[in-house]
């Protein structure tokens, strides 16, 4: 069984956090880490019935409610049967937001295998990042960005497609990448 939950409090209001959940699929404004991650793509705008992922991971949205909600269920042959949610909740204190992706499900096949030795961590990572860029895009950057373990890097090294955006390719012809343990 997976329950895996990553969240953040940002110190705005959930109109301003729930504009992040709206362009996740726009390279130029999206919270996705395109930068060292496979970009999200769909078939179609963000809405519900729209087919795609990230890298191998493919999934459908399945539930959209602007500015609060997207929900995503993996596709059947993934190997995980579930749903993963990005949601803007009010947060904690007055004026703030709380953002949290939240995975729930099962894995099958050689996906029980996977999920724990490798496929968790790089989603960890993943999502650890995207919260970094959520706070960045309000205007409040964490003090210490997220920093991978060392299992987390080798997984990343080994199996992760990175990502092809023209922002990458524009970099990885001028300067050299950045790695993950550059953090």
């Amino acid at each position: 069984m997976i329950h895996n939950v990553h969240e953040r409090e940002l110190p705005v209001d959930t109109a301003t956090a729930g504009a992040l959940l709206d362009d996740l699929l726009d390279l130029d404004r999206t919270i996705w880490p395109v930068d060292r991650w496979a970009p999200m793509a769909m078939d179609r705008p963000l809405g519900v019935g729209a087919r795609g992922g990230h890298g191998p991971i493919r999934y459908d949205c399945t539930a959209y409610e602007p500015g609060r909600l997207v929900e995503f269920t993996f596709t059947p042959k993934m190997g995980l049967k579930g749903t993963q949610a990005l949601e803007v909740l009010p947060g904690p204190r007055p004026g703030t937001s709380l953002l949290r992706h939240t995975a729930t499900g099962r894995t099958v096949g050689l996906m029980r295998l996977l999920w724990p030795l490798a496929i968790r961590w790089l989603h960890d990572a993943l999502l650890e990042d995207l919260l970094d860029r959520a706070a960045t895009a309000v205007g409040h950057p964490p003090a210490q960005p997220a920093r991978w373990p060392l299992w987390t890097r080798l997984c990343y090294r080994f199996i992760e497609p990175k990502p092809t955006t023209p922002a990458r390719v524009a970099q990885s012809s001028s300067t050299p990448n950045p790695t993950p343990n550059d953090r």
